[in-house]
């Protein structure tokens, strides 16, 4: 009587098993791809479609109009004001909110009185809808009754009208923006600075090194990884600012606060110009694209992993 070798099993067997490992995996993973691939990328490539048609969102179907939208959009001094506006937006959101979101980290993280209520307060703004955020600073800002009003009248100073001259429209929208999302960047930077080994700060204090030393050769560096998260996540936040900038000043005074998230609504809902709105929001895509990329292959060399 003769017994079988494990050579002699089936050559396909382990074939099988692989390709049955295969279709497990794929039955597992199936969901999620189909998820992104109806929310994520199919709104991608119907919006591409539309930057290159004429609709007004009546019409029974899009007209082709090649792309003849991104020349009239490129070309159009309005849209280069609307590209300025949003640079300046963005330039000031992103640094003031890593700048003053490492300082209020900081002093989160000293071992003074009441730190877990302030650092509550601080972030509680983050979590609040940014419709109750706008209409909170509205009254702030009004010049007749307005909270700004009650503190600048004693030092002789004239409360603007924020939210109505071209002037001071986008400070004051820049200001609640930074107020609403700074406790967002403190509360991770205070994460990392509690991770931070506390063995390096008692050697360089051994070997002389002052707090300005600490933070400058210690703190920074160790901190580039979460600096360069918040810096490409509040860049993509900020290029999506709607509500705020919506119940505020709805673009105005005279644009002054139109920014490309509120420009492809205007562009798409109150002209009912489909194509440019689209042709917009490609150039917008296209823009944060380039900017993440950027920042991934030339900031990330300066980050500096533990």
């Amino acid at each position: 009587m003769s017994t079988a070798s494990p050579a002699a099993a089936p050559a396909g067997t382990p074939r099988r098993r692989i390709r049955r490992e295969y279709l497990l995996f794929l039955a597992f993973i199936a969901p999620n791809f189909l998820v992104i691939a109806v929310f994520a990328y199919w709104p991608v490539l119907y919006n591409l479609f539309l930057s290159f048609t004429d609709w007004n969102l009546i019409a029974a179907a899009p007209g082709y109009a090649g792309i003849g939208n991104y020349t009239a959009t490129l070309t159009d001094p309005a849209f280069h004001q609307v590209l300025l506006t949003t640079v300046v937006f963005t330039g000031v959101v992103v640094a003031g909110s890593i700048v003053l979101g490492l300082a209020l980290a900081l002093l989160f993280d000293q071992p003074l009185k009441g730190r877990g209520l302030v650092r509550t307060a601080a972030f509680a703004p983050h979590i609040l809808s940014g419709a109750a955020v706008a209409t909170i600073w509205l009254f702030i800002f009004d010049p007749g009754y307005g909270l700004m009003r009650a503190l600048l009248q004693p030092m002789g100073v004239t409360s603007p009208d924020w939210m109505t001259d071209s002037t001071w429209a986008l400070p004051g929208v820049i200001i609640v923006y930074l107020w609403k999302n700074i406790g967002f960047a403190a509360l991770i930077y205070l994460a990392g600075l509690q991770s931070l080994p506390k063995d390096l700060y008692e050697a360089a204090a051994i070997d002389g090194a002052g707090p300005w030393t600490l933070l400058r050769r210690i703190t920074l560096p160790l901190l580039t990884p979460i600096t360069f998260f918040l810096l490409i996540t509040t860049i993509i936040g900020t290029f999506q600012a709607f509500d705020i900038i919506a119940v505020m000043t709805a673009g105005g005074p005279a644009g002054s606060t139109t920014i490309l998230s509120w420009q492809i609504y205007d562009e798409g809902f109150r002209a009912f110009d489909a194509g440019r709105a689209a042709t917009t929001s490609i150039i917008m895509f296209v823009v944060l694209l380039l900017m993440t990329g950027l920042q991934t292959r030339y900031l990330e060399k300066r980050v500096h992993y533990r």
